[in-house]
């Protein structure tokens, strides 16, 4: 190890230590804070939004049969969490969304009978199969899209690209939508209009740079987003819905306007090869999205030079090297970022998150890390397939009780 690199890992290893003595916590206590204000109606004010952002944990499936709700519910009203992303998570398997929306329907308002205030997020992520063709088309969607009215369910193949390599992307019979068809916008509203029918008042759009090769001044994704506003205008909790998605690029800007309210991104975690397991978070490392967050008028009529945003500790699989150095592109010793995290040890894990969300918060304060909570995993070594913040109990048995350093990170925060 040169000496750049020896100065580096001792300010990393120095930066976790004093993370470790700051999250000091005593069990049973409850955290003052002074009041943060998460009212809105119709439109959000950059303070409310960044108060949300600052309260953000992935729950991923937690609506869609992922782990104990009760359990789930008890955690995030415990930790304070506010805005809960990805608890609508499907990926594909349209023939089961009609009961997914069912059991949502009377699992919701379990969550908001804890807080009024937590927003629910669900997704639309970049993958249609051929099942979409097992479900019919509402009039209602019909009509918003100024289309006849038939009866009929919606079509695969009009949904996806008429040719290139985003068809079959996820398997055959499996493919990235196509922004700019018109089956595309009717799948799309239906999807956000049913959400926002259970009481979401988030939606995650995925990966949209890759769903508009055909729509590069953004008009057909500038259409989707007022369609869905409309209808959140009408029918939502607080008549509004928060748009958000992957942004490699920094963000949807058309004309001078910000087509979401707010940016997402995975966190980008470097490895730290002479170090086993160890990684850290570096400015111009991969597509990082840390100050290149793009700017403009927002929906709701406040400009900015950077929107804020998210980052998460993503989930995409695992490499064929697991839990080795240099597997190449964003592989975290091997694994996605989840995966690794959840393989770290519970102390390791609460110092690094510590360190990570100051770092962000410092790196760029338009910046927010979205604590993990539940989430997707791979890791063939020992066959674990899910990721719990919970603390372990009879209802979490395989929970790794990250929660108390959330809690603890989120109290510093407000003091």
């Amino acid at each position: 190890m040169d000496r750049r690199q020896f100065l580096h890992s001792s300010l990393v290893a120095s930066t976790l230590s004093l993370a470790h003595k700051a999250l000091a916590y005593v069990p049973g206590a409850q955290a003052t804070a002074p009041a943060r204000s998460y009212s809105f109606d119709r439109i959000i004010s950059r303070e409310v939004l960044e108060n949300y952002l600052s309260r953000s944990i992935s729950m991923e499936g937690l609506l869609n049969g992922r782990g104990d709700l009760d359990d789930n519910i008890r955690m995030l009203k415990s930790v304070g969490a506010k805005y809960i992303g990805r608890s609508i998570c499907l990926w594909g398997n349209e023939a089961s969304l009609l009961s997914n929306l069912d059991r949502a329907k009377q699992q919701l308002p379990q969550v908001h009978a804890a807080d009024p205030e937590m927003i629910l997020e669900a997704c639309i992520f970049e993958i249609v199969t051929t099942q979409v063709e097992q479900i019919p088309v509402p009039e209602w969607a019909f009509t918003a899209l100024g289309q006849p009215v038939e009866k009929r369910n919606f079509r695969y193949a009009d949904i996806i690209y008429p040719q290139g390599p985003r068809r079959d992307q996820w398997g055959v019979g499996s493919s990235v939508p196509d922004v700019s068809r018109m089956e595309t916008k009717l799948w799309f509203y239906f999807l956000a209009a049913s959400y926002i029918d259970l009481g979401v008042e988030g939606i995650h759009f995925g990966q949209v740079e890759i769903m508009n090769g055909n729509d590069r001044d953004l008009a057909h994704w500038s259409q989707v987003f007022d369609l869905v506003r409309a209808y959140a205008a009408e029918h939502a909790r607080r008549h509004m819905v928060l748009c958000n998605a992957h942004v490699p690029s920094g963000g949807l800007v058309r004309k001078g306007h910000l087509l979401l309210d707010f940016h997402a991104f995975p966190l980008r975690i470097k490895e730290v090869p002479d170090r086993p397991e160890e990684a850290i978070m570096q400015v111009g490392f991969s597509d990082g999205i840390y100050g290149r967050s793009k700017g403009g008028t927002t929906f709701s009529g406040w400009r900015c030079e950077h929107l804020p945003y998210l980052v998460e500790l993503d989930n995409w699989g695992v490499s064929k090297q697991p839990g080795q150095a240099g597997a190449g592109g964003n592989w975290v010793w091997g694994y996605d970022e989840i995966t690794w995290f959840a393989h770290q040890s519970k102390q390791y894990r609460s110092d690094w998150l510590r360190y990570a969300w100051n770092w962000v918060r410092k790196t760029d304060p338009n910046g927010y890390l979205e604590m993990p909570g539940g989430r997707t995993m791979r890791s063939p070594l020992d066959h674990r397939n899910w990721y719990h913040a919970n603390m372990q109990s009879a209802k979490v048995p395989n929970g790794l009780d990250d929660e108390e350093a959330i809690r603890a990170i989120w109290a510093s925060d407000s003091a």
